[in-house]
């Protein structure tokens, strides 16, 4: 048998931002049958569908990213056996820059975050955010405190690696250390929604220019070559 099939369920209850592709990055190098953001398992959530979307949790063994860490207890519930790990960063500091810096980089994102958080785009809000942040931390701690062996606290930036989720699990250390497997380019990580859309702009502008060129580059090439533009 394989070690998926002696493993329990790893369920990532980090909030987005907090390292949670690094953890699939482990969890993949063990043959896991994963599953991150999934848009039919977040409408689930969102219409309140808790018995679909734990049944929809049963071919797979291992999770992360939306809407997992937010349906922690119900799934504690349904598969006892499950195993938890919490991703958080050094400090809901780190967290919120990372989140400002992302949400610069995509643009505002109604899909997930404006319904979770409440804002699509975090800048302007850093103390409901951070509240939020620190808050799902200490549920989750507190919702394991009596069975430490369920749960799991790790911060990439401050040593925990693969081999600190090999050893709760009881799995191999991974041969493959992924660490910060969706380090995102530094854009804009401030707290001004001035600053925040003016780069979003400049970001968006610049990203229209190359796709023009690429076009035109296109075109010339097909007509260089005896093509027809």
């Amino acid at each position: 048998m394989s070690m998926v099939e002696h493993s329990p369920k790893l369920i990532g209850v980090g909030l987005n931002r907090t390292g949670t592709k690094t953890l699939r990055a482990f969890c993949e190098s063990w043959g896991f049958r994963h599953l991150t953001y999934d848009s039919e398992a977040f409408e689930m959530y969102r219409s309140g569908d808790t018995v679909s979307l734990l049944d929809r949790m049963a071919g797979y063994d291992s999770f992360e990213d939306w809407p997992w860490p937010l349906v922690f207890r119900e799934i504690d519930e349904r598969y006892p056996d499950a195993k938890f790990v919490l991703t958080v960063r050094r400090d809901h500091e780190t967290w919120y820059a990372s989140l400002c810096n992302l949400a610069v980089r995509q643009g505002p994102l109604r899909q997930y975050a404006q319904h979770i958080y409440g804002y699509a785009m975090p800048q302007g809000h850093k103390a409901e955010l951070v509240t939020f942040y620190e808050q799902h931390n200490e549920a989750v701690r507190s919702h394991f405190a009596d069975r430490p062996d369920k749960l799991l606290e790790v911060c990439w930036e401050t040593g925990d690696d693969g081999a600190t989720v090999a050893q709760f699990m009881g799995l191999p250390v991974p041969t493959v250390v992924k660490q910060h497997a969706n380090r995102s380019r530094r854009v804009y990580s401030g707290d001004s929604r001035i600053i925040a859309y003016a780069n979003l702009g400049g970001l968006r502008l610049a990203r229209g220019v190359k796709r023009t060129g690429k076009a035109a580059l296109s075109r010339i090439q097909r007509t260089s070559s005896g093509g027809t533009v």
